[in-house]
């Protein structure tokens, strides 16, 4: 046979195969309208296994050896997760659920953490874990708080979770340490206010910074910052001239902080006014009155 018959040959292999991209065409049309699988049509196409679940109780111990032995926290918790997807209703389910809340937050996954921890709680808001997984959605944001020169919303959504954990599980093992982060973070949403009403201090705005300086004397009196506080304000009084607000902050920081070194500042500076301190009963002799810190030299 010459090359003309080999010629024939490949015309009609290629006339079949146009004929089979032709039907498979029309099949993946018809497919398309009435949802066929064409897979059992293309003898090309990949066979899928038969996915095999692996014991809860398995899965759940392959995790806990990456989280104790390997310290691989982001596997262990991919793992843990993987009990609860393949075993949803099992008890071990609501264990890894938490576990793998706990591995995210080893791993600084805070996001992923957070995620978990609500889902837990959500799920099994009256069991023994709730308290923890509320725990660990105020400790991931408390991880997170910045520094004062930035955006303090982690801050108070630490404050946030960490409130709600006292309010709801007030006798738990984890609502002291919630109390103190609470103060941490207060104290930092403090630091805030004090930066930017010192910064408009420089500005000669001295409206926006006494507005500044209140948010922590009416709403953190019991941070570090609210001694300075007393003192930018008798300073941004003096400035403009209203005195007997300039008195009554210096002499409500004498009453309460007498040794401080902050009242010394004050104490000067009204005296070079000719003036004393001298307490009226304005806004800020109420602020202090009103949540009974009289005595915040004692604490």
């Amino acid at each position: 046979m010459g090359f003309g018959g080999s010629a024939n040959r490949v015309r009609t292999c290629g006339r079949a195969t146009t004929r089979a991209l032709v039907i498979l065409c029309a099949l993946a049309s018809l497919g398309a309208c009435s949802g066929l699988d064409l897979d059992k049509f293309n003898i090309f196409a990949a066979k899928e296994e038969p996915t095999v679940d692996v014991p809860a109780d398995q899965l759940y111990n392959q995790a806990v050896f990456l989280l104790n032995e390997k310290k691989d926290y982001k596997e262990a918790a991919k793992k843990f997760e993987e009990v609860d997807r393949q075993h949803p209703y099992s008890d071990w389910a609501r264990k890894s659920l938490i576990m793998s809340a706990f591995a995210y937050y080893e791993a600084r996954q805070y996001d992923d953490c957070i995620a978990s921890a609500k889902r837990y709680i959500s799920l099994h808001p009256g069991s023994a874990e709730a308290p923890y997984a509320q725990y660990l959605i105020g400790a991931s944001y408390f991880d997170q708080i910045p520094d004062v020169s930035r955006d303090q919303s982690r801050t108070e959504k630490a404050i946030q979770a960490l409130d709600e954990l006292n309010r709801k599980y007030p006798s738990s093992e984890y609502a002291s340490d919630a109390r103190k982060k609470i103060e941490m973070a207060r104290d930092q949403l403090a630091a805030k206010e004090m930066e930017t009403g010192r910064y408009l201090m420089r500005q000669k705005d001295f409206i926006g910074a006494i507005n500044r300086f209140k948010v922590v004397v009416t709403q953190y009196q019991t941070t570090r910052h609210v001694e300075e506080a007393l003192l930018r304000l008798t300073e941004c009084y003096m400035t403009l001239g209203i005195v007997q607000e300039a008195q009554t902050a210096a002499a409500v920081l004498g009453h309460n902080f007498p040794d401080s070194k902050w009242y010394k500042e004050a104490y000067d500076l009204v005296k070079s006014g000719g003036l004393e301190p001298k307490e009226s009963d304005g806004w800020l002799s109420q602020a202090f009155k009103k949540v009974g810190l009289g005595t915040l030299s004692q604490r």
